[in-house]
């Protein structure tokens, strides 16, 4: 792999020109990735289509998307960055377009899978025009942090501005929007040219071998994680087969990649205790940012409440991630990640714990101040994790910034879908735990649940004459008051066994500076191992 373009000074006003083109690249990245999932509930009218049909959108998305990145990044240094740069925006830009065409569920789940292909190259494109804008040593303090920030907010910013899209025209309405950002993406792409490093030829036959095996193997766990839960894991025998599939994949991969001279990626490295370590760390934190991604708004949908009734929420979500963003900015150096880490779960521990009093009468304001700090919590941890990473790649030499690369896209794009599967599933094993204990309670012949009944069933008065029947409505109605119940009590188990992991990351944290700090005072001074 070539080293980096030597960096261009450039003026106040164009470095921001190129930090706009960033944001302006990142959101229409994230609104493709994100649009989908934040409405599968209202996408199932216009395309004819069920619940679980409907997630195999974001299975198709994320098949191809977790893992070509990788082949990707040695195509931009052989074919040159400008070059590499107007072919992925054109791509997107078709890709977004015929989303405007679709109007079924097949013909939407081919769409998904080709915009997965289009939209890897564009969070690459997002991190490099952020970075033009910085001088070398500024670039992972001030560049990574703003780059980072752009990508967090995406998710909200989707269900902030999806009602509005789905006025407009439903499932077409919702891509008229990221057609239209893909457009001035392109136009900045244009005219604002990267710093391209000379052309070198890196690409080997058997990278592209492999690469095929990697690409079934993290495509299959991908799509298991995104419709496992719905599915369920032991109800659908394909799933079983399918996970197979990847793990064989995967192992074939590993075994071809050891025994080359020059890998696409070098799996001792990967699988030395320092990367192990680094990579755990992502990936712990990627499963506990699903209580923001899964947990709030799957609790509030639970209640019965829409993505227009919480955007003061999702605002909240979004200014929080600036602010921490814009701070990180300022904090973030050599040596201070294992400190805004602590800050980082320690926000995610006091968040996870106010969303585990919830009830069911708690209303998005009550977890404005929560989701804020869960929110935060993201942006800070992910900067500093990345900067480490990414320094140990470098000096390792440029060829470790590919194995650099799947395990950060790994932790992130696979962790995330990951994470949501564990989360909803343990939401669904605790329900009916919940549904259970509640229902054994539910006896008609206690005073309390009869009188419960028939004031239910009075609301009926009026239309059921019969009282026979009106009891029975009554009984319907307190079952449906059963289940949302146990919902709230299952997403609270959920939240409470979030704050609990972070906790335990927490304690792992700080008793890892302390043998640190430790070893360090009861390490010889070089002055003493000098004999006299």
């Amino acid at each position: 792999m070539p080293a980096p373009a030597p960096f261009v000074p450039k003026p106040a006003w164009l470095a921001a020109c190129y930090i706009i083109a960033s944001t302006m690249i990142a959101m229409t990245q994230g609104l493709g990735l994100n649009l989908v999932t934040a409405n599968l509930y209202q996408i199932q009218g216009p395309l004819g289509a069920t619940l679980n049909e409907t997630v195999w959108l974001s299975a198709a998305y994320l098949a191809p998307n977790v893992s070509l990145t990788l082949l990707l990044t040695k195509m931009r240094a052989q074919f040159g960055l400008r070059n590499f740069a107007t072919a992925a925006i054109l791509a997107f830009v078709a890709v977004a377009s015929l989303h405007l065409t679709v109007d079924d569920i097949q013909s939407a789940i081919v769409v998904r899978f080709f915009a997965g292909v289009a939209a890897s190259p564009m969070s690459s494109l997002a991190f490099l025009y952020m970075l033009e804008s910085f001088p070398p040593e500024r670039k992972m303090t001030v560049g990574v942090s703003l780059a980072m920030t752009n990508l967090s907010i995406a998710a909200p910013l989707a269900r902030l501005v999806s009602p509005r899209l789905l006025d407009l025209g439903d499932w077409n309405g919702l891509f008229l929007l990221e057609t239209a950002l893909a457009l001035v993406s392109f136009c900045l792409i244009r005219l604002l040219p990267l710093n391209s490093p000379p052309k070198t030829p890196v690409i080997e036959p058997m990278d592209v071998v492999n690469y095929v095996f990697i690409a079934v193997g993290l495509g299959s766990i991908a799509v298991v994680a995104t419709v496992g839960p719905f599915y369920w894991w032991f109800e659908a025998p394909w799933i079983g087969g399918l996970l197979a599939v990847g793990v064989a994949s995967l192992t074939v991969a590993v075994v071809i990649e050891l025994n080359r001279a020059n890998p696409l990626i070098d799996i001792r490295w990967i699988t030395s205790r320092e990367i192990l370590h680094f990579a755990g760390t992502l990936l712990l934190f990627r499963l506990l940012l699903s209580e923001q991604a899964s947990g709030a708004t799957g609790f509030f949908q639970v209640l019965g409440l829409k993505n227009e009734q919480m955007t003061t929420l999702y605002l909240v979500m979004i200014g929080s991630a600036v602010a921490a963003g814009l701070v990180c900015t300022l904090i973030v150096r050599p040596g201070r990640a294992p400190y805004i880490h602590i800050v980082a779960l320690s926000f995610l521990i006091a968040g996870s714990l106010m969303d585990a009093q919830a009830t069911v009468l708690t209303r998005p304001e009550q977890m404005y101040l929560s989701q804020g700090l869960i929110s935060a919590a993201g942006v800070l941890f992910l900067p500093p994790a990345m900067a480490v990473g990414f320094g140990s790649a470098m000096k390792k030499g440029m060829n470790y910034i590919l194995s650099f690369l799947i395990v950060f896209l790994t932790t992130q794009s696979l962790g995330g879908a990951i994470g949501s599967a564990v989360f909803r599933t343990f939401v669904t094993v605790r329900e009916k735990f919940h549904s259970n204990q509640i229902a054994e309670s539910v006896v008609l012949s206690d005073p309390v649940v009869a009188a419960r009944i028939a004031q239910l069933g009075a609301a009926y008065a009026r239309v059921l004459p019969d009282a026979a029947l009106r009891q029975a409505e009554g009984l319907a109605l307190l079952g449906t008051q059963a289940t949302q119940q146990a919902n709230v009590l299952a997403y609270n188990d959920a939240f409470l066994a979030t704050a609990v992991l972070a906790a335990l990351g927490l304690a792992a944290l700080l008793l890892h500076l302390a043998v640190t700090v430790l070893r360090t005072r009861l390490a010889p001074s070089p002055s003493a191992a000098v004999p006299s």
